[in-house]
Formats: C-alpha cells, structure tokens, sequence
C-alpha cells in the first residue's frame, strides 16, 4: 500500500484548492493511504473526509519552530512513499526536505526545490492564457497519474446539514434536497483584503433588488458579524439572518450546495462553494481572473468592471486600500451585473 502526504499550511481557500489532489490520488490510488497537512485552524474543512486517514494539524501561532521540527519528526516517522509539497515556502520545502520519503515532490519556486526529487514548474498565467490553481495543484502529480480530469471537493455530513437546516428552519428553508428547491441565497460580504472586497453600500444596493421572496443568508468568520449586521440594517423587512461565526467550514458548504445563488468576492468562500459545485457568482474588485482563482462550479459567474482600468490589477493578494484613492475597480460594478446571475434559470 502507497502511503502520499499532501502540504498546504496556507490559508482556508488554498486548502480547499488542494483537495483536488485527494481526489486524483484516490481516484488513481484507491487502496493508497492519503495524509493532509494544514494549519491549525482549517482542519474543519476536512473533517470525516472519506478519502484521508489522517489531517495532521501544525500549530503556527504557539512555538512555531519547536511545533516544525516536531512534526518533521511526526512525517519521517510515517514513512511516506511521496510527500507532494504544494507551497512555495522555506518552512513547507524544510518539511519535505527532511521527510525522509521516497520522492519529494513541489514546486521550483520552494527556495528549497533544489533538494526535491521531482520538481515542477509553477507556471502563472496571462490574460490569453489563464491557468487555474486547480491546474497548477494537479500538475504536481502528472509523472505518475494519468491525464484524466478532477475536482476539488468538500463534504459536509448528514449532521453538517441537519444543523444548517435547524438553524434556518425560523424562514422554513428545506436544505438537503437534491434540487435547490429552497428560495435562498448566500452572501459572503467579508475579504481580508480590502481592495478584494465589494464596498458594504454595493452589498447593500444589489440586496435591496433582490426579491422580496428570496431568504438572504450571511456567512463569514465571527469577525464578520458587524460588517454583516450593518448590511442588514440597510434592509429593513427582508428576511436574512446573519450565520457569521455561527456555522463551520464544513457547515457553510452545506448550506450553499443548495442556494439559489452564493455571492462571494476573490476569497475562500468562493472556493468552498466550488468545492460543493454550487452555484457562484464571483465578485472581482482589484484582482483579475487569470491570475488563476476563478470559480470552477458548473453554473458560475466572474462580475468584474466591465471597462479597462489603467491600475487594475494592482496586486496579486489585494492591497488594505486602494493605491490610487479612488476604489474604481469596485465602485464601477454596478448592482444589475449581480442581479442578473441570480436570474440565469
């Protein structure tokens, strides 16, 4: 039996990305023993996964590096016949390097690659030719899997959605249907960027059209809840219910598998909803599509400036204001390009 361990200790959207590598390794592996190595505080996203016999947790924010060399210790140990290292990090390629596993597998921009076994070109793309995160992950294990396609995914439990649908049960949403039969959607206001975030007046202007029939739900982290409550002030008599805080990762995708519509900007959310193959319209303020983060659900929509704008994209990662003081790349999205997703039946 092969036994793989995959790295993502970055944030909760680039684990959720990096799941695609369960599925192609279960998929070309299925009596393979598969391990996943997050950070603590992500491990939600990949509870009871039905594919991964352990989630081992590295706690960064205590001792960090007395908690590194003790889970290098805890990896050599296992006896890995492949680590397979999707991050480009000194700390992540320190990992493999010492893995002690048979092939170690990542990136050439690891600063540590060169002590790799296999090490793949992480390729960006352009405008003319985009090429997805889901791609670049996969292309990690093109020496030794076949060419077939997969898919990231998540998967809440029967629990997962008989929570959610106890806590909506006050507007009398049925969730665990096989079609999104529920008049509901889900908004995911929030970003850590601000430029990455669609500005709370837009939220406010697209919602207030949206119809009276169709129940609001908000998600987003506890530290979300007051950007959401004052979204929902601006909406007097509409029934929405701010879940910031309240619902695990795990929970959430529950929830959004069958929303009419999930609005999320460039952030995680966005990607949990892809990872449940919901529906997703994609809110694109300073970041642009090709730097490879677009949604990947079969009914999905990217709302960005409709017009070229001199300064966009000004970053990668988005920037904790706007450079040039004038917030274009948001500002000029204008609530009719969200409504219209929501009508796409």
């Amino acid at each position: 039996m092969q036994k793989f361990l995959i790295i993502q200790t970055a944030f909760i959207g680039d684990v959720v990305l990096a799941t695609v590598l369960i599925e192609k390794l279960h998929a070309s592996f299925p009596d393979a023993q598969i391990d996943f190595l997050l950070r603590k505080g992500n491990e939600g996203l990949l509870a009871d996964h039905p594919y991964l016999n352990e989630v081992l947790i590295w706690v960064k924010k205590e001792n960090k590096t007395k908690n590194l060399f003790k889970l290098i210790n805890i990896i050599r140990s296992g006896k890995y016949d492949k680590v397979i290292n999707v991050q480009r990090f000194f700390s992540t390629g320190l990992i493999t390097a010492l893995s002690n596993a048979k092939e170690k597998i990542g990136f050439d921009k690891n600063p540590l690659s060169f002590l790799f076994d296999v090490k793949v070109k992480h390729i960006v793309g352009t405008k003319e030719q985009p090429v997805h995160e889901v791609e670049r992950n996969l292309s990690l294990l093109k020496h030794f899997t076949n060419a077939s396609p997969a898919r990231m995914r998540l998967y809440p439990s029967e629990e997962d959605f008989e929570f959610v649908k106890r806590e909506t049960s006050n507007v009398n949403v049925i969730i665990h249907s096989p079609q999104p039969a529920a008049r509901y959607i889900c908004v995911a206001p929030s970003s850590v960027w601000f430029t990455k975030q669609y500005p709370i007046e837009k939220w406010t202007e697209f919602l207030k059209e949206v119809p009276s029939s169709i129940n609001i739900y908000f998600l987003g982290a506890s530290s979300d809840k007051n950007l959401c409550d004052d979204i929902i002030a601006a909406l007097p008599g509409r029934s929405t219910k701010n879940l910031s805080g309240k619902l695990s990762f795990l929970q959430s995708a529950a929830l959004m598998k069958n929303a009419l519509m999930n609005y999320a900007n460039d952030s995680a959310p966005l990607h949990i909803a892809s990872a449940m193959n919901a529906p997703v319209t994609a809110v694109f303020c300073s970041t642009v599509t090709w730097f490879g983060y677009w949604p990947l659900s079969d009914v999905s929509f990217v709302v960005e400036k409709t017009e070229p704008l001199y300064c966009r994209p000004c970053t990668t990662h988005g920037k904790k204001e706007c450079p040039e003081k004038h917030f274009k790349c948001a500002l000029d999205i204008n609530k009719q390009q969200l409504l219209s997703t929501l009508e796409y039946e």
